[in-house]
């Protein structure tokens, strides 16, 4: 079979996640997705057969203001090859009642690595396609190189030119027209201020039959109780004459025609991970080889008019931006466990950028380089963040000039009150919100309700809010004793009202928030941060009582829960329309990324003993497997709480991502 491509083993890379796709069902081979991104937040994704099962997917998801204004215009190609008086169709896709073509009858193997890449046979014909993203321009490439035989391949191009939330129907607007130039095709939307889809492929004939195809049916979309049917147009073929052995390639690219050299644009890639890579060190196992360059995807170069680009991290894909609580929990595992500390910095600047009222952005709008505050926790995230980038580095400039005085700010502006009534009490503790907010990590909202409403003083929050406190108090203590000690003695005050307030006797636990109505004691992850973070407020003997019951009521093989199984409003399945899966999102679904502060609270308390790190070892086993199951070689959103705990949400989330990763390299610091 002669399909290999360079090795990557030899350079340090992670193998290629190999899918035979003939020993598996078509839900189950829908069910993968691969996922290519770059710098820009552009991005091509699919599932393994080719066969789009969401909105989102696409070869070309062009990002018109990087990272946002995401676009889907390549929608998919649809391949024949005609070979000896035999034609073979190539493409996959489904209808509402049919699949067809379905040529994955024909597809031997998908191989996710640098390019992604599709092996075809047929009889002695082996086409091989491969998908590669430019690193820094909205523009994709597809080659097909052909062996045991020569033949005639037609690609067949198909353009949906819509914003990446909203589906495209040709009845509501019939606009999709084309032209050709010397160059191959341009595909344009003459309602919309869109700029034109460049194919260029110099080696093509362009065999020019507009058309539309009717009611391409997206089930994941389907499964989320979304629209799922969409039209999409399509110009022309472009037809290739292939000689055994020979490639033939097309490129296509957003607002102007980008030829690129595949070879050249995957070695440069190649480059740039194994850079990466080699800051885990050559050692490190295959699974965290493969987070440390899956983390890539989500640091991005985001603009600002008038301002030189900056970088930012996205939640997760395939519909997220950047959100403030999310990059700086993500930041951590994405880039300081990968010795990526220029672009941490760049991150950093790029949120202290905008605090406004003391507060860090919750999220950059998706359609202006506005910002929306709405969030308690982002805040102080960046600190807990920043501390964690001078534990690593060392770098007590870049803390004093650039990090502290944001710092400063957010504290100042909590403790005498900001936005959303969030201020100090009298105790010291940090309060926020109403009955119509949610400020915290736990957001969702049903019918216009909060599901999980957390008025009032929420335990991780205050967990967070001491040890912000503790963490100035010791950054600053040789820059500025007056600052130091003020925030020392807050921080004595903070830990004694968190005890009396959230330690819950009966129960040997944290209250997960106390309110108007008193305390809520419903058993909740959030309290894990009071042992995980740098500081904690509790004693030892309380802090392993909390990993404890945590361990024993919460955890799962993919993280914890967010609710107890025991509590009557546990959901175990996060599944269905909205309305459905807001109800379970944090009422019992399982968050990845929470695994990281259980396993650094749980190291913490048992000192890293040597049977610890085993159990640790043992609790981060079924995320190796996972790299194979929904998003290849990246971690998902959520977890159902309920085995066999499926996975739902984002196909790749950036902070479950970072969090796995750190914690392996947690194991690594405490194991040797």
């Amino acid at each position: 079979m002669n399909t290999q491509t360079q090795s990557s083993v030899s350079a340090g890379l992670p193998d290629p996640i190999v899918i035979n796709t003939r020993d598996a069902g078509l839900d189950e081979l829908l069910a993968k997705e691969w996922l290519l991104a770059n710098e820009r937040g552009a991005y091509a994704s699919s599932t393994v057969v080719g066969c789009n099962t969401r909105r989102y997917h696409g070869l070309l998801v062009a990002a018109a203001t990087p990272p946002t204004g995401r676009v889907v215009t390549l929608s998919t190609v649809m391949e024949q090859i005609d070979s000896e008086g035999r034609r073979w169709e190539l493409a996959t896709n489904e209808f509402p009642d049919a699949v067809a073509p379905d040529g994955r009858q024909h597809l031997e193997c998908f191989r996710n690595d640098i390019a992604a890449t599709f092996v075809y046979r047929m009889d002695e014909l082996e086409l091989v396609k491969e998908v590669l993203l430019s690193d820094s321009a909205n523009a994709v490439m597809v080659r097909y190189t052909l062996h045991g035989g020569s033949g005639v391949l037609r690609v067949r191009p198909f353009a949906a030119m819509r914003d990446f939330h909203h589906l495209r129907r040709r009845a509501d607007a019939p606009r999709l027209t084309f032209e050709t130039a010397d160059y191959g095709l341009i595909i344009q939307d003459r309602g919309e201020e869109l700029a034109g889809l460049h194919v260029v492929s110099r080696e093509a004939a362009v065999e020019p039959s507009a058309d539309w195809w009717y009611c391409f049916h997206y089930r994941a979309d389907a499964d989320r109780g979304q629209d799922c049917i969409e039209d999409l147009y399509t110009p022309a073929s472009l037809r290739y004459e292939l000689g055994d052995g020979q490639s033939c390639q097309l490129t296509a690219s957003l607002g102007s025609p980008r030829p690129a050299g595949f070879e050249t644009t995957r070695n440069a890639r190649r480059k740039h991970l194994e850079r990466i890579v080699e800051s885990v060190g050559r050692r490190a196992d295959e699974t965290t080889r493969r987070l440390a360059v899956a983390q890539d995807a989500f640091v991005v170069r985001r603009s600002f008019p008038g301002q030189r680009d900056s970088a930012t991290i996205l939640a997760g894909f395939h519909w997220f931006a950047d959100w403030g609580r999310d990059t700086f929990i993500a930041l951590p595992g994405l880039l300081l466990s990968t010795g990526r500390f220029d672009m941490a910095r760049r991150v950093f600047r790029t949120f202290a950028a905008h605090v406004a009222d003391g507060m860090i952005p919750n999220r950059f709008d998706d359609y202006s380089t506005g910002a929306h505050y709405n969030s308690i926790d982002a805040s102080l995230w960046f600190i807990v963040a920043g501390e964690r980038y001078v534990a690593a580095t060392g770098d007590m400039d870049f803390w004093l000039s650039e990090l502290l005085p944001a710092a400063r700010r957010i504290l100042a502006a909590y403790e005498s009150g900001t936005l959303f009534d969030i201020h100090a009490d009298a105790d010291g503790l940090l309060c926020g919100g109403s009955a119509e907010t949610q400020l915290t990590w736990m957001d969702a909202q049903a019918d216009g309700r909060p599901v999980t409403p957390r008025q009032g003083k929420a335990v991780e929050i205050n967990a967070l809010w001491y040890c912000a406190h503790r963490i100035v108090a010791e950054r600053c203590a040789e820059a500025d004793a007056d600052l130091a000690g003020r925030c020392a003695s807050q921080a004595e005050l903070i830990a004694d009202a968190f005890n009396r307030t959230f330690w819950n006797e009966a129960g040997g636990y944290l209250h997960d928030c106390v309110g108007p109505e008193g305390a809520d004691d419903s058993f909740r992850p959030n309290q894990i941060f009071a042992v995980s973070l740098p500081y904690g407020p509790l004693s030892p003997e309380r802090a392993e009582q909390v990993v404890n019951a945590v361990q024993d009521r919460l955890l799962t093989p993919f993280g914890l829960r967010t609710l107890a199984p025991d509590d009557p409003r546990y959901r175990g399945r996060y599944a269905g329309g909205w309305s459905e899966r807001d109800s379970a999102y944090h009422q019992g679904t399982c968050w990845p990324w929470l695994i990281g502060a259980f396993i650094e609270a749980y190291l913490k308390v048992t000192g890293g003993s040597g049977p610890a790190v085993e159990q640790v070892r043992e609790w981060l086993g079924p995320f190796d497997a996972h790299l194979s199951e929904a998003g290849l070689g990246f971690i998902s959103e959520v977890f159902d709480g309920d085995p066999p705990h499926t996975p739902g949400g984002c196909v790749a989330q950036a902070w479950s991502m970072a969090e796995v990763l750190r914690a392996r390299r947690l194991v690594e610091q405490y194991g040797g």
